[in-house]
C-alpha cells in the first residue's frame, strides 16, 4: 500500500505552543508527531509514503531521510502553498500504485487500513473516510446515505454524526483535470462538486482520532498517544 501525508501547513494555531517547528514534527509523548504517524503506518502495511512538505521542510527531511521503519520515503515539497488539493495533486505525480491513502500530517487515525484496501479491491470507488463523533460542530459533517457521500454540511452544525476525518483512498489519475502548481482545496473546490457526480464510498473508523491543530488538543495528545506506537 502506498500513503500520501500531507505535511506543509505552517501550523499558526500552534505556533504558540511550538514556534520553531513545522506543525508534524511537534513533540507529542517525547517524540515528533509525523514518527508515531508513520511508525502507525508501516505497521498497518505501507511500503511507501509521499510527504507533501512545505513550511520548515528541511527539518523533516534531515530526521528522516528516504527510509523510516522499512518504508521507502519520498518528498514532494512545494514552494509556494498550494492548498490541499494542489498538494495532493503535485504528490499524486511521484505516485506508483493505482490508487493512494491519503493522511493528515496533523491527525492521528487508527483507521483499518486493510479492511480499506480490501474495500477498494472490491469496488475500484474513491473512498472518504467518516468517523463518528458525539459532537460534529469543530468539523463540519458528511452526509451519507447507504455507505455512500452525498455531500457535506459546513462547520457548527452541533450534535451527533460522521466528520470527515481527513483520510482518502483516491486513484492517482483522479486530479488529473488540475494543472500541476495550481492551488485549491479538495474539499470545497473539488470534492463538495465531485461526491454529486461520481460514486464516493463511506468508509467508517472505529479508530482512535485526535487532531492536533490546536493547542488544547495538541496537549491532551501527550497523554493519549503516549502508549502509541512505542
Amino acid at each position: 500500500m502506498e500513503a500520501i501525508v500531507l505535511a506543509g501547513g505552517f501550523g499558526t494555531r500552534l505556533r504558540q505552543v511550538v514556534p520553531d517547528l513545522p506543525k508534524p514534527m511537534a513533540p507529542v509523548a517525547g517524540r515528533p508527531f509525523l514518527e508515531i504517524l508513520l511508525t502507525a503506518l508501516a505497521r498497518k502495511g505501507f511500503s511507501r509514503v509521499v510527504l507533501s512538505l512545505g513550511y520548515l521542510s528541511e527539518k523533516v527531511v534531515a530526521y528522516f531521510g528516504d527510509q523510516f521503519a522499512g518504508m521507502e520515503l519520498v518528498y514532494e515539497i512545494e514552494d509556494t502553498p498550494l492548498g490541499t488539493g494542489g498538494a495532493i495533486r503535485q504528490a499524486l505525480e511521484r505516485c506508483k500504485a493505482d490508487h493512494v491513502f491519503v493522511f493528515n500530517g496533523d491527525t492521528y487515525l487508527d483507521v483499518e487500513a486493510s479492511d480499506i484496501e480490501v474495500h477498494w479491491l472490491a469496488h475500484h470507488a474513491p473512498i472518504i473516510v467518516a468517523r463518528a463523533l458525539l459532537d460534529t460542530a469543530r468539523y463540519g459533517r458528511l452526509d451519507v446515505v447507504n455507505d455512500r457521500v452525498l455531500g457535506f454540511s459546513e462547520k457548527g452544525l452541533a450534535g451527533p454524526g460522521l466528520i470527515n476525518a481527513g483520510c482518502y483512498v483516491l486513484p492517482r489519475n483522479i486530479l488529473d483535470e488540475y494543472p500541476c502548481g495550481q492551488p485549491f482545496s479538495l474539499e470545497v473546490d473539488f470534492l463538495s462538486k465531485a461526491v454529486a457526480q461520481q460514486r464516493f464510498d463511506a468508509f467508517v473508523t472505529r479508530g482512535h482520532f485526535i487532531d492536533i491543530g490546536i493547542p488544547e488538543d495538541f496537549a491532551r495528545a501527550q497523554t493519549e498517544l503516549a502508549g502509541v506506537c512505542l
